[in-house]
């Protein structure tokens, strides 16, 4: 696909028809020299809006990198990485931020709550950090978690599995376009780690793109886009034309 630049677009936004994620030729290195770490080689990606996508590899195989730059967390160090249209090359910290402020939801394998803040606050905390703060706000994002009746109980009073839902409703109280999951289920047991990916397939059948960074093969079944990496270069983009859902999931 090409990377269409328009004269009346903004100079940071492009035109890369239903791409959300396009990436050509990303590369990522760390130091230099003898010393140089390349940690992503050469990546070319697409993934679609409204795609669940699945980033698969073991430890060290430049996935988490891979998000890194999408998310605008870090720049790239060669090539072109465009996400929610928006050219991510080349754009100064302060530009990085307002595209991670913005467009951008990202959920860990550690759930980072503040202990002395109920789920509810937990929420609007990061929802006003992006000027989105309102309580209505917070709240629908519970409920489009399954939480609607536990906004009231502190982190310590929540299971596990609540606790990820509690920050996924976080990452998605200021609808961003691009919702961005490191080993969203790597910290919790089979049962509970469904619960979390059926939270995550409900939001991408709402129309938001997802992808999740995984080391679990088992995931990738519930994908539309299984981007396979291995050595810092991804090895195979394959599509799932009837992805599982969450309660088919077995590791």
């Amino acid at each position: 696909m090409m990377i269409r630049h328009g004269r009346d677009r903004a100079p940071d936004t492009v035109d890369v028809g239903d791409a959300a994620v396009l990436l050509r030729g990303a590369a990522k290195t760390y130091g230099s020299g003898h010393a140089a770490v390349h940690a992503l080689r050469d990546a070319d990606l697409e993934v679609r809006r409204g795609e669940f996508a699945v980033l698969l590899g073991p430890s060290g195989s430049g996935k988490t990198t891979l998000l890194n730059l999408i998310g605008g967390i870090e720049p790239a160090t060669s090539g072109e990485v465009v996400s929610c249209g928006r050219d991510l090359t080349g754009l100064d910290e302060d530009a990085r931020t307002a595209y991670r402020r913005d467009a951008v939801g990202f959920v860990f394998q550690f759930f980072n709550l503040v202990p002395t803040l109920t789920a509810l606050e937990n929420v609007r905390l990061v929802a006003e950090l992006t000027g989105r703060g309102d309580r209505e706000r917070s709240a629908a994002a519970l409920a489009a978690v399954g939480l609607a009746e536990r906004g009231g109980h502190f982190p310590a009073q929540l299971s596990g599995g609540e606790q990820q839902r509690v920050a996924i409703a976080r990452a998605i109280a200021k609808d961003p376009e691009l919702l961005l999951c490191d080993e969203p289920t790597g910290a919790l047991d089979l049962e509970t780690g469904r619960g979390v990916l059926r939270v995550l397939q409900d939001l991408n059948a709402r129309g938001r793109t997802v992808l999740v960074v995984t080391h679990n093969a088992a995931i990738a079944a519930v994908a539309h886009r299984v981007v396979r990496m291995r050595s810092g270069r991804v090895v195979e983009v394959a599509e799932n034309t009837a992805p599982a859902s969450a309660d088919e999931v077995a590791w």
